[in-house]
Formats: C-alpha cells, structure tokens, sequence
C-alpha cells in the first residue's frame, strides 16, 4: 500500500499517479487530501513548489468522476481561479495528466488569446474550467458560460489575486456560483485582506499549514551582493558565466527593463528570451517552451511569472531588481528548488533598495548572507521608511520625538483620496508586469 492510497484516493488516480512518478504525498497533499475528499471547505498555506495543485486537483477529480452524466452546455461543474495565464496553464496541463484516461474534461480560460476558440470550447461544456477571473468575467457577460452549475470552487495563489487587484472580479464571482459548494482556497502568504476573502467565501473551513507565511523554501540557498546600480548589469554577466549550463531565472521590476536586460544579454552572447505583460500569449508560451527544453538558459520575467513557472531544471533565481512588495520575494525565489531539488537565489542590491531588502528580511525572519560588496549601515534605508521630519522640514533631532501625537477627526475626503491613491499604485504595478 503506497502513501497516496492511505489518502483515500481511487484505483484509477493511484494508477496514473504511478506512472507519473509520485510516490510519497507532500506535507501539504497529506494534510489536505483527506479533507477534500470528505467535502470540507480549506484553506491551505504552504509556501510555492510544495505540490498545492495536487492537494486541491485529485480530489477534485474524484469528486467529479463519481458524479454521473457530462456537464451541461455552457456549464461547468468545478471552477479554479488564478492570477496568470503562466499559472493557468500550469494547473490545467497538471489536472489533465491528473485525469488522463478518465472522463474528465479540462479547459483553460485566459487572456491574450481568441475568445472566440474559448466561446466554442465553453458551448461543449467543462468538467473544470481553470480560469484567470479577468477573461472569465468577458465569457460570462457574453453570456458563453454559466457558473451556477459549479459546486466545487477552488481560489489558487489567493493572495497574488488581491495584490493584482481582482478583488472585486473575486467578489462577483462568488455570486454567481453554485451553492451549496466546497471551497478551497489556497495561498503561500497571508496578508490581512486574506481574512475577509475567507469569510466571504469558506464555511467551517479547515486550516492546513505547512509553513508559517512568509518563510521560504528550505533548499534554497540564499545570498545578496551590494553593488552600484550602474555595476549591476557586469555583475549579472560574470555570475551567468560561472556556470552557463545552468537554467537560470531572472526578475526585473518592470517590462521595459526585462527588455532591456534581455537585448543587453543577447548582446554578451547569452540565450536568453523574455516573457512580461507587453508580450502575447502566443510569445509568452513560445519562450516559456524554449526555456523549458533548454534552448533558452537565461529567462529574463517581472512578477507576472513568479508563480506560473514550474521548472524544475531551474537552479538559479537572481533578483535583478528586488520587489516593492516583500511577498514577491518568496515566490520569485520560489521558482527553483522545486519538487525536492536544491536551488540558489541571489539578490543583487544597490544602496536604493536596501530598504526593500530590510522588509523581505524582516518578512522570512532571515538575515541574507552577503556574497559581495558592503552591507550598508542599518540607518541607511534606500527606498524604506523615511525619517520623521520636525518643524520646517528638517530632520528631526535623534532621540528627540518629533512632536505629540494628534487625534485628528475622520476626513471622509481624505479617506477617499488615500483609497483612490491605493488603487492607482495597484493599477501602476499591474501595468509595469
């Protein structure tokens, strides 16, 4: 009896499982299958490349097998939500091989691509319809698909979803499917926004975590090197060419300097190739394959992959640019050291983001091992927390506070400008991936 047949799983997923090489259940797969199974409503926390896709997609697939006849025209009988195409795709090629041989259909739904080949495949019906909720929300107000045929509704890297912005997408979503329907919502981090999501969308749901949010794999090893923004491009060059078989990821902030980068690497000789929010789908996909058979050994992204690579030839994550959002950190590094490899990430950071490199320490509890350069003074914070300002502008005196603290009245106005002020940084780093 192998560990997955002690989950409860059927003969025909034990049969594929095999042939597909797992043997020994993830941590987050031993938790949560069983639950899933008998219909409970999860939430699971574990950080990315622990195999979550498996803990919600075999139960999803038995659930769906037991079930007689083939779904409705325009229904679906499952829904999986998730931030980008990349992690899309992703999911449904894994359900597909997850369900090869069954009566289980799988299609995807994202952006970038004909709505018009996604209205027909959506006319046959679906048993799992894996989707990102922007496109998802065109097919439903085309009127291609309906969702209240849906009783199992699954929310995948929830926490990616409410920092691009899809909260309200998630919100009208939820309307409109099924009930009564078991929820699954899974994450690797847990940012306060989370809680309401939870509320609004589980019942009695079970909490499984592996690892508190936040931490990081364990096989990655981690290392920053201070350098000069101006020496960073050199420095990238020489830690490439110390090993050029290896697969190597590497993130910028934003999809003019991934395009860039990459035209500067091509130039030194490197094979390279670049995926961002500027390139179609069709681009996308192609560069993704390359990557994949190793055509490409350096894959130039910003933010829109760090969840939607799964790669396991990857050794290497190098942070051109460190994220404005410590969470990013996580699933930027991520990307290598998956299904039970090791991998190294490595941080290149000038004195402008050593602010943003305290947050992502202060975020893993870690202190990152300095491989090059001099770290900086603790006071010196790049793009941190500015010192507090007393009278006229100037600095405050240290050890001196800067005035009483005032209790100042509700200002509706203000309110309203600081929420408007929110949506446009949101709206502004979604346009930069």
């Amino acid at each position: 009896m192998t560990d997955f047949q002690a989950l409860g799983l059927n003969s025909h997923l034990l049969k594929t499982l095999g042939v597909l090489g797992f043997t020994e259940p993830t941590p987050i797969q031993a938790k949560a299958i069983p639950l899933a199974l008998d219909g409970r409503d999860i939430m699971g926390l574990a950080q990315t490349g622990t195999g979550k896709t498996a803990a919600f997609g075999l139960p999803l697939i038995q659930h769906l097998a037991a079930q007689p006849g083939k779904p409705a025209p325009k229904t679906c009988k499952a829904l999986i939500l998730a931030p980008t195409r990349e992690l899309v795709n992703q999911i449904a090629t894994n359900l597909r091989a997850f369900a090869k041989g069954g009566p289980i259909k799988v299609n995807a739904v994202v952006g970038g691509v004909s709505i018009g080949a996604q209205i027909k495949a959506m006319s046959h019906g679906s048993d799992i319809v894996v989707a990102t909720p922007g496109r998802l929300l065109d097919l439903v107000k085309r009127q291609a698909i309906r969702l209240d045929s849906a009783k199992h509704l699954v929310l995948d890297e929830a926490d990616q979803m409410l920092d691009l912005g899809f909260i309200h997408a998630l919100r009208e979503i939820s309307r409109l499917v099924g009930q009564p329907r078991q929820t699954m919502l899974f994450s690797a981090t847990m940012p306060k926004q989370m809680s309401e999501i939870a509320s609004a969308y589980l019942t009695g749901p079970v909490r499984v975590e592996v690892t508190p949010p936040g931490r990081t794999a364990d096989k990655v090893v981690q290392s920053v090197h201070f350098v000069d923004g101006a020496g960073k491009v050199a420095l990238l060059k020489d830690l490439l060419s110390a090993d050029l078989d290896n697969l190597s990821l590497v993130f910028t902030r934003t999809k003019h300097g991934a395009e860039k980068l990459t035209k500067t690497l091509e130039q030194a000789g490197f094979a390279t190739g670049s995926i961002h929010g500027n390139k179609s789908q069709g681009q996308r996909d192609r560069t993704l394959k390359a990557f994949r058979a190793g055509d490409i050994r350096v894959l130039v992204a910003t933010d829109v992959a760090a969840r939607g690579i799964d790669i396991p030839g990857v050794s290497h994550v190098y942070n051109f640019d460190l994220p404005q959002v410590a969470d990013n950190y996580v699933h930027r590094i991520g990307r290598t050291a998956r299904a039970g490899a090791s991998g190294e990430a490595v941080a290149l950071c000038s004195p402008d983001d050593f602010g943003l490199l305290l947050a992502i320490e202060k975020l893993t509890g870690l202190t990152i091992e300095t491989a090059s350069g001099t770290r900086p003074e603790r006071g010196m914070r790049g793009n941190g927390p500015k010192r507090a300002r007393g009278k006229g502008g100037k600095p405050a005196a240290a050890g001196k506070p800067s005035g009483k603290a005032v209790v100042r009245p509700f200002d509706p106005m203000k309110a309203a400008s600081q929420r408007n002020r929110k949506k446009q940084r949101v709206k502004r780093a979604r346009q930069a991936a």
